[in-house]
């Protein structure tokens, strides 16, 4: 019946999958590689090493399968990445990742410049400091001599698409990520370009979906293995793409995913936009849809910084055992009551976008007393990031977006302990589903369309996705965290002036 492969540009690493018409995973390989941070709240990566984590991950997955029987390859990658190049196509400079902050007063230009709330009339969102177009304007004003340089602007996955087919293109709801894109209509804003002095021939032409963008090269196909000829599938950005290896393709149903960043993606058949921008409206990478989504900057970070830096004796035995350290780590926060008793966690360690759009915002334990062990600390971090899932949930509704259930995903949504708070803070159902590959699937379903393997994005969801576990929210607990999570937001609002105190005397 054929093969279609999903390609994911992500940010801790390249991760390829492929699978047959009925969703099966045949293989999936993963190549990691660096992020790098040479001065406070910067995040860049060298596209370089995207380049030979393709070729790796690509090659790996064809030596597992038959390469002659794939029919498709999909993309999808980390949003918002800015990849600069000249007129042969080099990379100018490592590029700015999503998670990056160092274009705070390019922000506030751009706001300036357009106005906040005609910015929002014109692309749906407000100018925040992981999107695309400050990070051209950061570029201009403190690099003008790489600035002269450029000729194309790429995000992360598009970079890689140019790499395997030669050709420039983007997605729809990628592109929406850019700051440059008019949502509304699904094609680029020259009128904001022209206000910002950005050249629109730097961005790609933008497909929806499951349009067919290139053909795997000569040149690509004999680093790879696979047959040269392939269709590339425009693909979506990874939210996008997850929302799509979710399910999240009609009214009602929403995906809370719980990776490096924690995200929460809303279906929507029209455009709904948050006058305030709190949340962004993105197109969907289901043709001639949208999606709302709520993002927060340090979801699974969180826990993993946890990890890292304060669990040095669970990271010992789980080397010794072999058992995962989040494991250790999820088993002694079950023990502590909901509430932590009186513990609360603000995970801002990267800034925040929803709700606050503060660059400056920092991470906090804020109650500690002698009672609070790292138990107490453990169990604080997941549920900070849940009242921070909640955030986005709270806006989700006020705008009169239905939410009939949320389905988990990403690696922290493994945890049966941390779906249950996120049930509880969000009185909502939380349901997990037969796959769990993230976007990368969603990638793959789009490409299964784009070889006819499947009608629709939603005819191949059917087929492919379905319920596994639901968990139910328990009031009582839900009744501690509403308390809590009132405390949660006044936490933040007190400390906010000192955070960018703090960011000033850093400089």
């Amino acid at each position: 019946m054929g093969i279609v492969l999903g390609l994911d540009v992500g940010t801790s690493g390249t991760k390829a999958i492929a699978m047959d018409a009925a969703g099966k995973l045949l293989a999936s390989a993963l190549v990691e590689y660096p992020l790098h941070s040479p001065k406070p709240g910067w995040a860049e990566q060298d596209p370089a090493d995207w380049r030979r984590a393709a070729f790796a991950a690509l090659a790996a997955l064809a030596a597992k399968i038959d390469a002659k029987a794939v029919r498709a390859l999909g993309l999808t990658g980390q949003m918002h990445g800015s990849v600069f190049l000249d007129d042969k196509q080099n990379v100018i400079r490592p590029a700015l990742l999503w998670c990056d902050q160092r274009t705070a007063k390019q922000c506030e230009a751009i706001t300036e410049t357009v106005g906040a709330d005609r910015l929002i009339a014109m692309v749906s969102n407000p100018a925040l400091t992981g999107f695309t177009a400050p990070k051209i304007l950061w570029l201009r004003d403190n690099e003008p001599d790489a600035c002269t340089r450029v000729q194309k602007v790429l995000l992360p996955k598009d970079y890689i698409r140019w790499v395997l087919t030669g050709e420039f293109a983007t997605d729809v709801a990628d592109a929406s990520g850019t700051l440059l894109f008019d949502v509304k209509n699904r094609r680029w804003h020259t009128e904001l370009m022209g206000l910002l002095d950005i050249n629109p021939e730097w961005m790609p032409p933008a497909f929806e979906g499951p349009e067919v963008t290139g053909q795997l090269s000569r040149d690509a196909a004999q680093k790879t293995g696979l047959p040269a000829g392939i269709p590339v599938v425009a693909g979506g950005g990874d939210q996008a793409a997850g929302g799509v290896g979710c399910g999240i393709v009609r009214t009602g149903v929403i995906s809370a995913s719980l990776g490096t960043s924690g995200v929460v993606f809303a279906f929507a058949d029209t455009v709904s936009t948050d006058p305030q921008g709190r949340v962004h409206t993105f197109c969907h990478a289901v043709p001639g849809k949208w999606h709302v989504m709520g993002v927060m900057l340090s979801a699974g970070g969180s826990l993993q910084w946890f990890r890292n830096m304060l669990c040095q004796s669970e990271r010992a035995v789980s080397e010794q055992t072999g058992a995962d350290t989040y494991e250790y780590i999820t088993a002694s926060a079950a023990r502590i009551p909901a509430g932590c008793e009186g513990l609360l966690f603000l995970p801002y360690l990267s800034g925040e976008r929803t709700p606050h759009k503060d660059p400056y915002a920092k991470g906090a334990f804020i109650g500690l007393s002698l009672r609070h062990t790292k138990a107490h600390m453990a169990r604080a971090v997941l549920e900070g990031v849940a009242f921070g899932m909640r955030d986005s949930l709270e806006i989700i509704r006020e705008m009169g977006v239905a939410i009939s259930e949320v389905r988990a995903s990403g690696g922290g949504a493994r945890s049966a302990l941390w779906r249950q708070i996120l049930a509880d803070t969000g009185r909502a159902p939380m349901v997990t589903i037969n796959v769990d590959e993230g976007p990368s699937y969603g990638a793959a379903i789009l490409a299964s369309v784009a070889a006819g393997l499947h009608k629709t994005v939603e005819n191949a969801c059917d087929a492919i996705i379905r319920e596994t576990a639901r968990l139910a929210p328990d009031e009582t607990a839900s009744a501690v965290y509403d308390r809590w999570f009132a405390e949660y937001q006044a936490a933040y609002r007190a400390l906010a002036p000192g955070f960018r105190r703090a960011a000033e005397l850093i400089g």
